[in-house]
């Protein structure tokens, strides 16, 4: 077979086979396709598709790259994946409270990819912390702790890892067919028994409408469900940020402030949202209404602060990071405050400017070799039907330097727009998506 064969083929929109399929991905994790080649597929995916039957071709072939794990646990493995949004930290939240109900959830994560914040990348702002463990260690922390979120190892899906890097600096991050072969190969090959995704939508999200996201939505789940892994989606509003706060260690703030039991909002109502209908799948609630009373316990018991605890530690971080966690998260040299120019009602934001200003901050990458900077981002933002004051602030910037602190005060004041009248408010669930 040919790479360039395939790829004319796809350009041409012609459809390749599963064999085809198979020997490119194949291919991209042994290295007989070039990185030229690979970004020309994926471009080409983007522009052309691949069909439903090219997508779970590709999907199984990228699972089968690599290792597919198989537990032998107390209880079931479970696990979320959300296909990105700005203020998303929900995995840091959810992972142990499904731990404390009696759930195991090796989740394999990511890194930011376009505006988008990445779980791993949050999860190593914490000093010490690594997510990069072997199977031996991931098995050790899965079991001790009841989750562990990582890095997928080098013999985990490795086509998708050599993809997954491609795709963030080609600009092909939002093809339907390449996020659902990405998520799930990676998932599938973490040998789970139930799967719950996050699928967003709106000016935060890869998918702006609900249409695209219900497209995303219906391919994943039917895709996961094909495979063997009982899979739901929640269709989710990405119209602002999930949390209050954009950017690494600010993001952890938030997380540890839901599981300390100091704020609810957003954050915590849809951790409970996808928990609440996984437990279900899992066999470990009757129903969502049970589940969402164990997934509270679990909260206010301080049982999932304890689970998230063991985690950190088990992946080298402090002992006693629950107990003392802002003594150990890193801070900003430099905070600014975005003030309203006028009296009004925040009526819109755009949500991947939000995430676009964090990157220029430092918080995220424009190429897969740049160094992050935890400390960065925005914090203190103002909601969607709030009312302001002329002067009020509607975000801080946290930066290393004045100067692009400066620009991203700019940058944020134009993402938020001030009407005279609130807008209809719109539900935090939109839709869920049983297959």
């Amino acid at each position: 077979m040919d790479a360039r064969r395939i790829i004319a083929a796809l350009r041409d929109g012609g459809q390749p086979s599963r064999e085809e399929i198979s020997w490119f991905a194949k291919g991209l994790s042994d290295g007989y396709v070039s990185d030229a080649q690979a970004a020309a597929f994926a471009m080409a995916v983007l522009l052309k598709g691949l069909g439903e039957e090219g997508r779970v071709a590709l999907t199984r072939a990228m699972r089968d790259s690599g290792r597919v794990l198989h537990w032998d646990l107390p209880g079931p493995a479970i696990d979320k994946h959300s296909t990105g949004g700005v203020g998303d930290c929900v995995s840091l939240v959810l992972a142990p409270m499904l731990a404390a109900c009696g759930g195991y959830v090796p989740m394999i994560s990511g890194r930011g990819l376009g505006h988008t914040g990445g779980t791993l990348d949050k999860m190593e702002a914490i000093p010490g912390l690594s997510t990069e463990v072997g199977e031996a260690a991931f098995r050790q922390i899965t079991t001790e702790a009841g989750c562990a979120i990582v890095a997928a190892s080098h013999d985990i899906a490795p086509a998708d890892r050599r993809l997954y890097a491609i795709r963030d600096v080609t600009a092909t991050v939002e093809s339907l067919d390449l996020i659902t072969a990405s998520i799930l190969s990676k998932k599938l090959a973490a040998g789970l028994d139930a799967l719950v995704l996050d699928v967003k939508c709106g000016s935060g999200a890869f998918m702006k409408t609900a249409g695209d996201a219900r497209a995303l939505a219906q391919a994943l789940v039917s895709t996961a469900n094909a495979a063997g892994c009982a899979t739901e989606a929640l269709l989710t509003d990405m119209s602002q940020p999930l949390a209050p706060s954009l950017g690494n260690a600010l993001e952890v703030v938030e997380a540890m402030k839901v599981l300390a039991g100091q704020t609810r909002g957003r954050l915590a109502e849809l951790s409970i949202a996808l928990g609440a209908g996984l437990l279900v799948q899992a066999g470990l609630s009757e129903d969502t209404a049970q589940g969402a009373e164990k997934l509270e316990k679990a909260l206010t018991s301080g049982a999932a602060a304890e689970r998230f605890g063991r985690m950190v530690a088990l992946m080298g971080g402090p002992v006693q990071f629950v107990e003392n966690w802002r003594r150990f998260l890193p801070e900003a040299n430099v905070i600014l405050e975005v003030t309203a120019a006028r009296a009004g009602v925040v009526t819109a934001m755009v949500g991947e400017e939000l995430g676009l200003a964090v990157v220029e901050l430092g918080g995220g990458r424009k190429v897969g070799s740049d160094r992050i900077d935890p400390s960065v981002g925005l914090s203190d933002m103002v909601r969607i039907g709030q009312k302001v004051e002329k002067g009020q602030v509607l975000a801080r910037v946290h930066g290393a330097r004045v100067e692009t602190a400066e620009a991203a005060v700019a940058q944020v004041r134009a993402a938020i727009t001030l009407g005279d009248s609130a807008p209809q408010p719109v539900p935090l669930v939109l839709e869920r998506i049983t297959g």
